[in-house]
């Protein structure tokens, strides 16, 4: 089985997704997170470390996982319990942890935004809502029935999506933001965009909208996030041959 230096492969994916020049939450830290020995010969692909996925990683013999979230985001926290029990499988089985969050949104080609933009097919997409210095989601236009919208995207994800309809009855400028960024509707307000598709939000966000006369629509925050990591992966078997498989664990939320 061919072998690639953990070191390249991390190199390559810190460059391609310029983690260095996109601003994210401390508790993301982007990047290696966990090492291994020092090999790859088989990549898994996640929306998140947990202790479920952990578990397929290790069945499947992968020696590096790939995420959008990653260990850090509940902060400091003892490794005892579950935790510790993951980071002692993750060296016992030689798996090392590769996540990245805010620079894998981003991504004008790979990213979970633009590749979401793709799949609805909107023209002239565009970079769109600006978080921590940089723009973060896609805007584009399509003229669309607001309830053909949904369903559409519905097909895409695979899973039901939830519709605040209070903008126009036909949708036009539409903008993405993957995730949990319900609570950025009134920003897409403001930059002019009708319907707004995100993962999930607040249930305040159900009066917003109304207020502001947007549509948005609910994706699920787990379905709108596990394409970018797919796409990465399939990144690295381009460049280096490596096999790679989708660990799917959906949350539902």
């Amino acid at each position: 089985m061919k072998e690639i230096s953990l070191e390249e492969v991390v190199k390559y994916c810190q460059n391609l997704l310029r983690v260095s020049e996109i601003e994210d939450w401390p508790q993301a830290m982007n990047g290696l997170q966990v090492a291994n020995s020092g090999k790859v010969s088989r990549v898994a692909a996640a929306v998140d470390i947990s202790p479920n996925t952990l578990r397929m990683a290790c069945e499947a013999k992968a020696d590096l996982m790939l995420v959008h979230h990653g260990f850090f985001w509940s902060g400091l926290q003892p490794w005892t319990g579950v935790r510790y029990e993951m980071i002692r499988d993750m060296i016992q089985n030689d798996i090392a942890l590769y996540s990245v969050h805010l620079p894998l949104d981003a991504h004008p080609q790979i990213g979970n935004n633009a590749l979401l933009a793709q799949m609805l097919e909107l023209e002239n997409p565009q970079p769109f809502m600006e978080m921590k210095g940089q723009n973060i989601g896609i805007r584009g236009t399509r003229q669309i029935e607001r309830q053909k919208l949904k369903t559409l995207l519905e097909e895409k994800l695979g899973a039901p999506c939830t519709l605040l309809p209070f903008g126009p009855k036909s949708s036009e400028a539409i903008g993405i933001v993957s995730g949990g960024a319900g609570e950025e509707t009134a920003d897409a307000h403001l930059e002019g965009i009708d319907t707004y598709i995100t993962g999930e939000g607040p249930h305040w966000t159900w009066v917003s909208a109304q207020e502001l006369k947007i549509n948005v629509i609910y994706g699920g925050h787990y379905k709108t996030e596990s394409f970018g990591v797919q796409a990465l992966a399939e990144e690295l078997f381009k460049e280096f041959s490596l096999p790679w498989l989708f660990l799917d664990d959906p949350s539902g939320l």
